[in-house]
């Protein structure tokens, strides 16, 4: 009777082992969303150390025509995640991970340099609370969409990224419609789901005190890197680790 017991209860305890650890497993899906004014590019160093370090990253290419076209463009990627995902946004991104973040396989969000929305709330209106430092914004002929002026590109959005770095990434922004910025924001996935942010200290494109003030409202983990608005590729190291550490605690 004995020796029956034995296996049965080391098949017990390995069977409960097994499925405590599928519970508790690291999330290895990592989802970024890009802000205004840029594309999915500028992640490419950040993506890079992620890969290096066992995630599997995949950059959404968001229209920037609508916010509810560019939720819609993350939930698609989101479709085809292979299991428990970290949502990160940059920028507007935040505004879209906060829509997104409802997706069943997302366990947790990282706001970067990022508008993190209540309901009811619209881009323009939280920028507009505490202004930063006026940005060179134009329209184009049409009326319709907005970019930033490209010789001011490097001092608005990247004053420190190197100089041809920066000059890229003004050749290769994606011009956002007038309507992503004052767009309605619906119930926030921040309020559900476990939630980190990190402030750039020297961003000229969001006041700081607003990305504290949005993080302290979210109950997000906060982390303060002195960088521009362009914090994810001048940084990129540090904030690889924020987004490595988020993926493992929100797996936990």
């Amino acid at each position: 009777m004995r020796r029956r017991i034995i296996p049965t209860l080391a098949l017990a305890f390995a069977t409960s082992v097994v499925a405590f650890a599928a519970q508790a497993a690291d999330i290895k899906n990592i989802v970024i969303v890009h802000g205004a004014f840029a594309d999915g590019s500028g992640w490419r160093q950040a993506s890079d150390i992620l890969e290096r370090r066992g995630f599997n990253v995949t950059v959404v290419q968001e229209p920037l025509t609508s916010l509810a076209a560019d939720v819609e463009a993350t939930n698609r990627v989101l479709d085809l995640q292979d299991g428990p995902t970290l949502l990160v946004g940059h920028s507007y991104g935040g505004m879209v991970i906060s829509e997104a973040g409802h997706h069943q396989k997302v366990e947790g969000l990282v706001y970067v340099a990022a508008f993190q929305p209540d309901k009811g709330e619209d881009l323009a209106t939280l920028a507009g609370s505490k202004p930063p430092a006026a940005m060179s914004i134009k329209e184009t002929t049409d009326g319709k969409y907005l970019y930033l002026d490209p010789t001011a590109f490097a001092v608005d959005f990247a004053a420190d990224l190197p100089k041809a770095e920066a000059a890229f990434a003004a050749k290769s922004q994606v011009f956002a419609a007038k309507e992503v910025f004052t767009a309605k924001s619906g119930e926030p996935a921040w309020r559900t789901k476990k939630s980190w942010a990190v402030v750039a200290t020297e961003d000229r494109a969001i006041n700081p005190d607003i990305e504290r003030s949005m993080a302290k409202r979210a109950g997000s983990q906060v982390s303060e890197i002195k960088a521009s608005h362009a914090v994810f590729a001048s940084q990129a190291e540090k904030v690889a680790k924020i987004i490595e550490t988020a993926a493992e605690d929100a797996g936990k």
